[in-house]
Parts: structure tokens; C-alpha cells; sequence
């Protein structure tokens, strides 16, 4: 998993066996599809570099000659961690985190997954395309259009997820055609996703410290258990509704759904404040 820590999109290849081999061919296949490298950032674990002939290890070696004759050829870099500080690659390891603990109960947990080359290359770039279309930062403070800044949009230069479906898929789709088996796998990871990724972005100190209230021009992600898979529905403070504490507990929102702007009310706990007015 390879992921950009400037604009933090997320690509994933897929190996067949952890070789040196292997590991050229994985870089060369995303250097061709996104483009020349000039550092490498990664921890110092065994998968990356020093020998483990002594284990009986087979496993991915940097520092091999010919690993080492690829970089140097393609004028890259490549800077590890200091030993047992995984905290200094927090950009990528909270995206790995993320990601590997709903792919590890999906594949192992979920009956009926037994995924051929073909279906896991698909399903992988269906994560990819999830992780992808998270939201950044808003794009624009334009009340009337909020549309999300998201890695996806700055790899595409398109607004829209080509990806999106309005079909919806269930665990009995896991026995049926194959390519509904990865629509109902990618289902159940953008679920998974959504939960565990959005609770990131919520302060959980509200009740111990106090706190801004929302206020009418913020702009807030809306969190809705019904969205299709990769919508991350965006809104504007309309309207507040402060109680006789004076705090805000409840919203009047504007979001923008099929170029029509639509009036929803909302607790503050389902809306993530992303751009204080």
C-alpha cells in the first residue's frame, strides 16, 4: 500500500510472494500509472529491509543488490524509520491501520470469500476508490455548491465518483455471481470504512471541556447511515437552534443533493464541523 503524503491518496498492489522480484514489479506497475518517485518513506520492519536468511524468511529486502540498482536507476530515494518508532510514520500507518483491520475480518471472518487473482485485484481497487474519495478539506465556501476536496478529485481533476452505485448489495450476494460477490465485499468495507474513519474526525472531548457552538456558514460533513457508497454528503449551517443553556444542540442544514439545495435538520452529533465560517 503505497500512499502520498501530500495529497493522501492511496494506491494498492497486489504481490504474490514477498521477493525482491515481486517487490521491483510492484513499484514499476505504480510508477507507470502514477508517475515518477523521488523519496520512499517506510518503517524499518523486516518486510523492507535486512536479511532473514537465517529464519528461513523469505521476505521483501530493500538493501538487496538489485533492489538497490532499480532505485538508484529510477533516481529514487529511500529514508526508514528509526527502529521501534512506528509513531513517526503516523500519515500512513493510521491509513493502514484502518484499512488492514476491516480487510483482515472481511477476508477471514466472511464466509464465501475465497477471492481469485482476478475478483481481489478488483476488490482492491474498489478500497483504493473508497479510501480515495474521503474528503480533505472543503473545496469552497460557496454556500450554494460545497463540493469536498478529495484525494480522488486531485488524481482525476473530476468532481464526480465514477465509482458511485445506487444498487445496494447484502451478505447473500457473497454466494452468487462473481462480480456481485466483489460489489457486496466493497459494500461491507466502505460500511466498515465510514464507521471507523469518520469517528476519527470527531473530537470525543465534547463532554469534558467546553467547545464552540456551530454557527450559521459553517460547513459540515453530515453523516447519514443511508448514503450510497463513496457519497460524503456536505452542508451549510442554515440555521441554529440554541438551547436555553445557550448551547447549540440542534441544526438547520442546506445540502446540496442533485443540484437542488435542500433544508435538513440535524443534531450536532451527526454533523462534523470542517470550515468554521
Amino acid at each position: 500500500m503505497f500512499t502520498c503524503l501530500t495529497i493522501r491518496a492511496v494506491h494498492i498492489e497486489i504481490v504474490e510472494e514477498l521477493s525482491s522480484s515481486a517487490f521491483i514489479n510492484a513499484l514499476r506497475r505504480f510508477m507507470a500509472i502514477r508517475g515518477p518517485v523521488k523519496l520512499f518513506r517506510s518503517d524499518r520492519g523486516t518486510n523492507f529491509v535486512g536479511s532473514t536468511d537465517n529464519l528461513g524468511i523469505n521476505a521483501i529486502n530493500v538493501e538487496d543488490s538489485s533492489v538497490k540498482q532499480f532505485l538508484y536507476s529510477q533516481g529514487c530515494t529511500w529514508l526508514f524509520n528509526p527502529p521501534h518508532a512506528s509513531h513517526m510514520g503516523g500519515v500512513w500507518e493510521r491509513v493502514i491501520g484502518v484499512s488492514r483491520r476491516i480487510l483482515d475480518s472481511l477476508l477471514t471472518d466472511v464466509p464465501g470469500t475465497g477471492l481469485t487473482h482476478e475478483l481481489l485485484s478488483t476488490f482492491m481497487a474498489e478500497v483504493s476508490a473508497i479510501m480515495n474519495a474521503r474528503p480533505l478539506v472543503p473545496l469552497t465556501t460557496d454556500a450554494e455548491n460545497p463540493v469536498p476536496l478529495s484525494p480522488s478529485l486531485l488524481l482525476t481533476q473530476k468532481p464526480q465518483q465514477i465509482t458511485s452505485v445506487t444498487e445496494t448489495f447484502d451478505g447473500k450476494d457473497l454466494f452468487r455471481k462473481e462480480w456481485k460477490r466483489v460489489q457486496a465485499l466493497a459494500d461491507m468495507f466502505w460500511h466498515r470504512w465510514k464507521a471507523e474513519y469518520l469517528q476519527t474526525l470527531q473530537q470525543r472531548k465534547k463532554w469534558l471541556e467546553p467547545k464552540r457552538n456551530l454557527c450559521e456558514g459553517d460547513v459540515v460533513l453530515v453523516r447519514n447511515k443511508q448514503t450510497a457508497r463513496n457519497d460524503w454528503p456536505l452542508g451549510i449551517i442554515h440555521k441554529t437552534f440554541p438551547s436555553s443553556d445557550g448551547l447549540v444542540r440542534k441544526c438547520e442544514v442546506r445540502v446540496v443533493l442533485e443540484e437542488q439545495a435542500t433544508l435538513y435538520t440535524r443534531p450536532t452529533a451527526e454533523l462534523i464541523l470542517l470550515l468554521p465560517c
